[in-house]
Order: C-alpha cells, then sequence, then structure tokens
C-alpha cells in the first residue's frame, strides 16, 4: 500500500499494489446478508484492514489500484492518469520519454 493522488477523488488515497488488489478483490460477492453486504462486505473490511482508511464506495476498491496510474509528472510531481499517458492531467506538461 502506498499514498498517491487519485484523479476521481482528488485527494492522496491509500492505494493498493497488485497482490493487495488481488486479495481484496477475491473478496468480492463472498459475504452474506443484504445484496450490498454480499457484494462488497467482505472486500471493504479487508481493502481498511491494509489500508487503515474505512472506504463506503465498492467503486473506489476498483479504481486505487497503483499500477493503474503512471510515474509522476515531471513538472508538478503528481501521477499520469495512466501508464500510457503523454500529458499531465493537472498541469498538461508532456511526458519526457
Amino acid at each position: 500500500m502506498r499514498t498517491l493522488w487519485c484523479w476521481r477523488c482528488k485527494a492522496e488515497m491509500p492505494m493498493l499494489d497488485d497482490d493487495e488488489f488481488k486479495r481484496v478483490s477475491s473478496l468480492f460477492n463472498t459475504g452474506a446478508g443484504e445484496i450490498r453486504e454480499r457484494k462488497f462486505g467482505p472486500a471493504l473490511r479487508e481493502y481498511e484492514r491494509i489500508t487503515g482508511v474505512r472506504e463506503t464506495n465498492p467503486n473506489a476498491l476498483y479504481h486505487h489500484v497503483l499500477s493503474m496510474y503512471g510515474p509522476p509528472c515531471a513538472n508538478c510531481g503528481k501521477p499520469l492518469r495512466t501508464p500510457k499517458a503523454r500529458l499531465c492531467g493537472s498541469c498538461m506538461h508532456p511526458r519526457g520519454m
């Protein structure tokens, strides 16, 4: 787990590495009870156990994954929105090749 700027949340958020995401995603659809708990309850609790942050939005589990983001911008330091991005989404600085 590492803290990184999230473009959707517009804040520094804890991001899972690929192994941590596999652990979290393996818990989708393993709960009991009401539909939200069945689908996401165990995964949300595992995310909280790993990061220390109580997340209530299941969509965050899908986009708080380090490998979805690119390297830091050489100009402003925020991560590029994708590994293949050519421009920084924040300052529009071109990516150095």
